[in-house]
């Protein structure tokens, strides 16, 4: 034919040399000039050798969604968070009636214990008290835990909310009397000394009355996170009561009457460095009772083994 070159004398390239690509954006019938709407700048042909290699971003994320291990771990990210914000909810709302309720708790004035117990002195008073306390307070990790012997898991919030709530009550009394026994009663209304036992509570201390600092009546905001930890401290060791078939109710009377006694325990020995003998004592006025009572089921709680009764 003529105009043709031989095949004896053709140039032969290597494949996906700069020629080819040269060519292939030319005369492709896609992306060449003939092509409608086609432009011969701008194109970039990459070789057919290496296309495969580099796999589309699309396909890529999609099997990074598909693999089970990676769902399954986004979902324990999920149950983790919304787990700890239903903590925090929970803390935050036994935080507030534990304050609510501190101005409630009735307390029994020194006159008033040495007349229910005559003839003991401070130490053995202090005694019966821990022990009607402990007691109490068994009861209460009993009663929740038989409560919890078939579980009702949107119940256990709840239950776990009240024994918290129940025995906070019991210990801030304890607490309360403790410091009447030792003659460390905090100065102010019942207001700010309910607020001055609630700080002790809070820290497993007695009140230094020479130190002010040691009485947060403010309840500002380092006091209230401070309790809320407490409350959250006490929520995980009080999960084993909700266990079924009545383990829960001996679990929980044993580590309430354990957790009891190691608070009066520390608040005793802070409050026997610091005591004032009976005979030394001012004369002190009687305490005044609270204007409100507390709620029946909480009563029911503190009154319930009464205090000091128990040998």
């Amino acid at each position: 034919m003529t105009g043709s070159t031989p095949f004896r004398k053709r140039v032969f390239r290597k494949s996906g040399g700069p020629a080819d690509t040269q060519e292939a954006a030319a005369t492709d019938p896609e992306t060449g000039p003939a092509a409608p709407g086609g432009s011969a700048y701008g194109t970039t042909v990459v070789p057919s050798d290496t296309a495969e290699a580099v796999p589309p971003a699309v396909t890529a994320e999609e099997g990074s969604r598909g693999r089970p291990g990676a769902r399954r771990l986004q979902a324990v990210r999920n149950g983790v968070r919304k787990g700890g914000e239903t903590a925090r909810a929970a803390a935050l709302y036994i935080t507030d009636r534990i304050i609510e309720n501190a101005p409630r708790v009735p307390v029994r004035d020194l006159a008033t214990l040495r007349a229910q117990f005559p003839g003991l002195g401070p130490d053995q008073l202090a005694d019966k008290l821990i022990a009607g306390a402990c007691n109490a307070t068994s009861t209460v990790g009993a009663g929740i835990g038989a409560a919890a012997m078939l579980p009702v898991p949107p119940a256990m919030p709840a239950e776990l909310a009240a024994e918290i709530t129940g025995v906070a009550v019991i210990e801030l009394k304890l607490v309360a009397e403790l410091h009447e026994v030792y003659g460390q009663r905090p100065q102010g209304g019942l207001k700010d000394r309910s607020l001055a036992y609630l700080t002790a509570w809070t820290e497993e201390r007695g009140i230094d009355l020479t130190k002010p600092t040691t009485m947060n009546v403010a309840l500002g905001g380092q006091m209230k996170r401070e309790l809320r930890q407490q409350i959250m401290k006490r929520m995980f060791r009080n999960l084993p009561n909700l266990m079924p078939f009545m383990v829960g109710a001996a679990v929980g009377a044993v580590m309430n009457r354990r957790d009891t006694r190691k608070l009066a325990e520390k608040v005793r020995t802070d409050l026997r460095t610091r005591a004032v003998a009976w005979d030394a004592l001012p004369a002190l006025p009687p305490l005044e009772q609270p204007s409100q009572p507390l709620p029946g089921a909480l009563r029911a709680a503190l009154e319930g083994p009464e205090p000091g009764k128990q040998d």
